[in-house]
């Protein structure tokens, strides 16, 4: 499987399930609630919803940019910042799908094959912390940039069902729902 196979479809329904999550919270809950969630945390020690928002669009466009041997547009590190910032500066839900809107486009955009690269091509990854990862390209698409995606969803997802937000398997899932088949029941 191509890496732009694996990845465009992975980013792009997992960032729009989020977009609607968002947009359940906002139907279900007061304006200045639902704005509030945008502060939530999961554990004191984690970064709040905002956070986890801006990090998972962060995650797929610098999955995007890494394997096609693209530098981070600015863009990139103004969402890190933001989403650093988010605690004392969480923004709102409308500038939240915003981002999120504007990383699904980039990510639709992607000709075909525009992250095909080598799989054995290296990859160089600076954590913040000053540590390296030296990964080829086949372990940085499936140890790092998948998983740490879906580590910011799952985090979004938890917090809004822990704060009360009415979503569960099927909005998680919502893309995967068209392939359900009824199965015959026995007489």
């Amino acid at each position: 499987m191509s890496f732009t196979n694996l990845l465009a479809p992975t980013y792009v329904p997992m960032l729009t399930a989020m977009s609607a999550w968002l947009d359940k919270a906002m139907a279900q809950m007061p304006g200045d609630e639902a704005e509030a969630l945008l502060s939530a945390r999961l554990a004191e020690d984690m970064y709040p919803l905002a956070t986890q928002l801006r990090f998972a669009c962060v995650q797929a466009l610098e999955g995007v940019h890494r394997l096609q041997g693209k530098p981070f547009p600015a863009r990139i590190g103004e969402l890190v910042q933001q989403g650093r910032d988010a605690g004392e500066r969480p923004g709102s839900i409308a500038e939240a799908q915003a981002v999120i809107a504007a990383t699904i486009a980039e990510v639709e955009s992607l000709d075909a094959g525009a992250l095909d690269a080598d799989p054995d091509s290296a990859i160089v990854h600076e954590l913040p912390n000053g540590m390296v990862l030296d990964l080829t390209a086949q372990q940085y698409a499936r140890d790092w940039a998948i998983p740490q995606f879906y580590f910011h969803v799952m985090i979004a997802y938890a917090i809004l069902r822990h704060r009360g937000v009415e979503i569960g398997k099927a909005d998680y899932c919502a893309h995967v729902l068209p392939f359900l088949r009824p199965v015959p029941q026995e007489a």
